[in-house]
């Protein structure tokens, strides 16, 4: 395909959003690997930039979106509900089943549950979900990252996976009938896995994708070795959609000092997965008053 049309928001002017996305389209590496529009925002915490890429992208006026961090907290203060970028997004777009898979390093990490207490992942956790996430993240892995037979690790709710019950029950009652469902359409997936040991298999190329059960699972040994490097991505949408791996850091913002690598990581996976996917020429005119970078 042509050079893809690729919108960047950035973010919640406040934090680091507006410098990384700076830095990173000064990268002649970067830069010429697409046409860039960047919509900067007009209002303090950064939705009405989100918004706007939305209507563009539904209008068919760009192949992908690179989202720049913004404060949840802050929107919803607003007067605007706002779980994250991934659940609006997916209402937005009528995405029925959707994901957020992180991508650095020799890691993809899956979760099957985003921003939930702990203390409701037992009973908001089910065999539907699962399935739904694994799915996802072969397909994927397959069309996007060119992973012929994928091999992808479904972790366990407990310590040990269950232990055979003996520590908890939902390996049992939730996980494994999953995977079973699965095994015939997707043979090489494994698990219930102990979540240590499955990282240590894919940190060492074991595995090409973990499915992760809740948040903090997935992401602490994912942003142990992929810190300044991670990428989230949200699968199922409409369209491609990345953003960098971390927060507005306001404790840096505005001193020159943000790391922009995320950013072009976020960059460059999302312009990949473009030319992958089958992707339609799109409308010129979608685009109009939108900053080209």
């Amino acid at each position: 395909m042509k050079k893809p049309k690729i919108l960047i928001t950035a973010g919640d002017p406040r934090g680091i959003g507006p410098e990384v996305t700076r830095k990173a389209l000064r990268d002649p590496h970067i830069k010429n690997l697409a046409d860039f529009f960047v919509i900067e925002p007009r209002e303090e915490t950064g939705f009405d930039a989100i918004k706007t890429a939305v209507a563009i992208l539904k209008q068919g006026g760009a192949h992908g979106l690179v989202t720049a961090p913004v404060n949840k907290s802050a929107i919803n203060k607003s007067g605007v509900a706002f779980k994250g970028h991934t659940e609006y997004l997916a209402m937005r777009t009528h995405a029925k089943k959707f994901a957020m898979m992180f991508c650095g390093g020799p890691l993809r990490v899956t979760l099957i549950t985003r921003h939930e207490p702990i203390k409701n992942i037992p009973r908001i956790l089910t065999k539907e979900k699962i399935i739904d996430a694994i799915i996802l993240t072969e397909k994927a892995l397959t069309v996007n990252f060119s992973i012929k037979n994928p091999r992808i690790g479904v972790c366990g709710l407990n310590p040990h996976a269950g232990e055979e019950g003996m520590i908890g029950v939902e390996e049992k009652r939730v996980i494994a009938p999953a995977i079973k469902k699965l095994k015939s359409k997707i043979p090489n997936i494994i698990g219930p896995l102990p979540a240590d040991t499955a990282f240590y298999m894919a940190y060492n190329k074991g595995l090409d994708a973990i499915i992760a059960m809740y948040h903090d699972q997935g992401l602490a040994p994912f942003k142990m070795v992929a810190f300044h490097n991670g990428v989230n991505v949200t699968l199922g949408l409409p369209f491609v959609r990345t953003s960098p791996d971390h927060g507005t850091a306001y404790n840096i913002a505005g001193k020159g000092i943000a790391n922009p690598l995320s950013m072009k990581e976020a960059i460059k996976l999302a312009v990949k997965i473009c030319k992958t996917s089958a992707t339609p020429e799109v409308a010129s005119t979608a685009t109009s008053g939108v900053a080209e970078a």
